[in-house]
This record gives structure tokens, sequence and C-alpha cells, in this order.
């Protein structure tokens, strides 16, 4: 991570994820990087339980400066045996409400929690994995509906709180990724004969991407690949 100051300190949450162990290894192997944090239920870390994020963010607040660098990797499709919608009639609030508490209330919180870690006086840097099929914009296939709907309102939180950041955080960096479809235990029962990145390639990629970013591009929604991805 070229844009960040020697030494950086980093927190992946998710790390126990496809993704998140993979952009770890590779925060990890950056000569650059003095220190590299992982969250996961390993380390009793919880998405679904607000006073485990206030805990770890204050743990980390507490043992050392700034955090340079925060990547939330979490998210799921499937969850507690609920999986993408295939059509309007498999709709559920029981479903929805766990996609909205694990793919944007979750994220929310934990934006709430580590945004105010990320240092004020020089470059900052906050990812969060959003999906495209979150896109409203990009939307021509349908389907999906809770899945879709809480990355399309984990997009809209993105948007907000990076509006709030840049007033207190002028240099800071805060967006939404789409990852690609990555080989992962996620996109496993969905993939088909699709061709899918490497975890060790999408976490390459969306690490340079993310270091490319300038703060006027804050509270925007790109793909792995830097491109910009309709809201």
């Amino acid at each position: 991570m070229r844009s960040l100051p020697e030494g950086f300190r980093a927190v992946v949450i998710g790390r126990s994820g496809g993704i998140g162990s993979a952009v770890a290894a590779r925060l990890e192997a950056d000569p650059r990087c003095g220190e590299v944090v992982g969250l996961s239920r390993a380390e009793g870390f919880d998405l679904l339980d607000e006073a485990s994020i206030e805990a770890a963010a204050r743990r980390l607040a507490s043992t050392g400066g700034p955090l340079d660098l925060v990547f939330d990797a979490t998210g799921a499709l499937q969850i507690d045996g609920y999986g993408p919608e295939k059509t309007l009639r498999a709709l559920g609030p029981a479903g929805m409400a766990m996609q909205f508490a694990v793919n944007a209330i979750g994220p929310a919180l934990v934006l709430k929690h580590f945004a105010p870690l990320l240092p004020r006086e020089r470059r900052g840097l906050f990812a969060t994995l959003s999906a495209r099929v979150g896109s409203i914009g990009d939307n021509r296939l349908g389907g999906w509906i809770s899945y879709r709907s809480a990355k399309a309102a984990l997009n809209q939180i993105v948007r907000t709180a990076a509006i709030e950041i840049a007033r207190t955080h002028p240099r800071a960096v805060v967006v939404a990724l789409h990852p690609g479809t990555v080989a992962t235990r996620l996109s496993d029962p969905f993939a088909g004969q699709r061709d899918r990145l490497s975890p060790d390639a999408a976490a390459a990629a969306l690490l340079e991407t993310l270091d490319g970013m300038t703060p006027e591009r804050t509270g925007t929604f790109h793909a792995y690949d830097g491109s910009s991805i309709a809201w």
C-alpha cells in the first residue's frame, strides 16, 4: 500500500473468510505494513452484536495509534438456511431480516465504531465489501431480492457515512467495493460454469484499487478493477 505511511496499521474484519484471509495475507506480506489485526468469530468478534464491535474498536484504540486501513470483508449469501430467493414467492420476513442484519446493519455498526479510529490529519482508508447485484441501476435480471436490497442499503450507508466522515477526516476514503466472483465457499453454490477469481487475485486487485483512490472518490462504489458501478 504505497499511499499509506511506512509502518501503517491495518485491521481486517472477517479475517476468517476467503477474501478476508487473502486480504490479511497480502497486507502481512507488505513490508511497509507495521501491523495487521484480524477480527472474526475466532477472536470473539460478532458482527450481529454491537457490544462486540464496540469492544473490539475500543481495544484497538487503546493498544496503538490510528488505524490507517479498515477493511470490512464480512458478508453472506446463505444465512441460517436462508439463501437468495429465485422468485418473489420465496420472499419471507425472517430471511430478509437476516440478510439485512449481516449485509447492511453489521457493516453500518462497523463504520460507526471503527471510522472514528481513522487518522484525522493524514490519509485513511475504509472499505467494505458490497456486490454488483446491489446496484439498482445495473439490475437487469431480478431475483435475489433480500440480498440485493441489503447490499443496496449498504451502498447508501457508505455514501451517507462518507459525507459525514469527510467533515472530520478530510483525507479519508470510504468506499464500497465489489470483489468480483471469487472462488470461496460463499459463491460455491451459485458459480455454475462461471469463471472465478482466486481469493488472492481478488485481494490483490481490491487493495490496488483502494490504494489508488483519492479523497475525491470517497463515498463511491467500485469494482475490484477500479471501474465505477452505478448505484
